[in-house]
C-alpha cells in the first residue's frame, strides 16, 4: 500500500468522525479555490513581495495542520511577518538544503487532509528530524515526509522478517515495477534506493497526490529512513498548487538521508 495512504489511514483510526461533514469539506475546498482562481496573480504577488505566505487557519485557537515558515539555507530562521515562531525542527532542517529549495513549514497532513485535532494528530517520532514539511516555491505547494522506522516496526508493517539485504527495485509477486528505481550501496554498508511514483492509486477521492520520489535507507540493523518528496496534492486541505518537481531532487535526498542531523543521538 502506499505510504501516505497509509499513514494517514493508520493514524485516522482513532480520530473519531471528522471536525466537518464531507460535504462541507468539499464545499469549503470548492469556495477556496474559486477565490484563489480570481485573486491568484495578485494574491502569489503581494505574498512573495512580503516575503511570507499567509495560509488560511482550519478554526479554533489553536491551529495543528501549520506553523509559521523557514527560510532554507545555511542561515535559515522564521520568517518575521508569520503569526506563530516556526518550529525547531523546521528551522534545523531548512538549515540543511540550499536556499533554492524554497519556504519551509512542519505541518500535520492528519490534520490537513483529516480535519484532526493537536491529540489526534500528535505523532511520536525516532529521529530529530523526523516529520511532515510542506515546501513553498513559486506559488506551489509540496510536501517532505520523514520517518525513521526501527527493524520491529517494519516487520509488523511488512509482516515478514527485515532484510537489510533486500533488493527494493527487483519486482515482487503482482507489485508494480518501481520507476527509475537506483540502488547504490554506500562505503558504510548502508543502502539507499530511490524512485518514482506516479501516486496514480485509487483510494480516498478527497486528494489527489502529485507524482513524488520516494527513498529508502536501510541500516545495517535493519531499520530505515522511509522518505517521500511529493510535489504535492489537491482536493481536501489542500494549500496551493502542486509544485512542478519534487521538492528535493535524488541528490538532496542522498545527502540529507546520509546526514548525522537524521540519526538519533546516543
Amino acid at each position: 500500500m502506499n505510504d501516505v495512504r497509509e499513514l494517514l489511514d493508520r493514524a485516522a483510526e482513532g480520530a473519531g468522525k471528522p471536525a466537518f461533514a464531507t460535504g462541507a469539506v468539499y464545499a469549503k475546498a470548492a469556495r477556496i479555490r474559486r477565490r484563489r482562481r480570481v485573486a491568484a496573480s495578485a494574491a502569489v504577488l503581494a505574498v512573495v513581495a512580503a516575503g511570507a505566505f499567509t495560509l488560511p487557519r482550519t478554526g479554533g485557537d489553536e491551529d495543528p495542520a501549520h506553523t509559521s515558515v523557514a527560510s532554507a539555507g545555511p542561515s535559515a530562521s522564521p520568517t518575521t511577518s508569520a503569526s506563530a515562531p516556526a518550529s525547531a525542527k523546521a528551522v534545523r532542517l531548512a538549515a540543511l538544503l540550499p536556499v533554492d529549495v524554497g519556504e519551509i513549514e512542519e505541518v500535520s497532513l492528519l490534520a490537513l487532509i483529516k480535519n484532526a485535532t493537536p491529540e489526534q494528530a500528535r505523532t511520536t517520532y525516532l529521529g530529530p528530524l523526523d516529520g511532515q514539511y510542506a515546501f513553498r516555491k513559486d506559488g506551489g505547494v509540496g510536501y517532505l515526509l520523514l520517518t525513521l522506522m526501527d527493524r520491529e516496526a517494519l516487520e509488523r508493517k511488512t509482516g515478514r522478517p527485515a532484510d537489510p539485504s533486500e533488493d527494493l527495485c527487483a519486482r515482487i509477486g503482482q507489485e508494480p515495477a518501481r520507476d527509475d528505481c537506483v540502488r547504490e550501496v554506500l562505503p558504510d554498508g548502508r543502502t539507499l534506493t530511490t524512485w518514482h511514483d506516479s501516486m496514480d492509486y485509487s483510494g480516498d477521492d478527497s486528494v489527489g497526490w502529485g507524482p513524488e520520489l520516494v527513498g529508502r535507507l536501510t541500516q545495517s540493523d535493519g531499520s530505515q529512513f522511509l522518505v517521500r518528496s511529493s510535489t504535492g496534492f489537491e482536493g481536501s486541505g489542500t494549500q496551493g498548487p502542486l509544485l512542478s518537481e519534487p521538492p528535493l531532487s535524488r541528490q538532496q535526498l542522498k545527502k540529507l538521508l546520509t546526514g548525522p542531523e537524521v540519526l538519533p543521538k546516543g
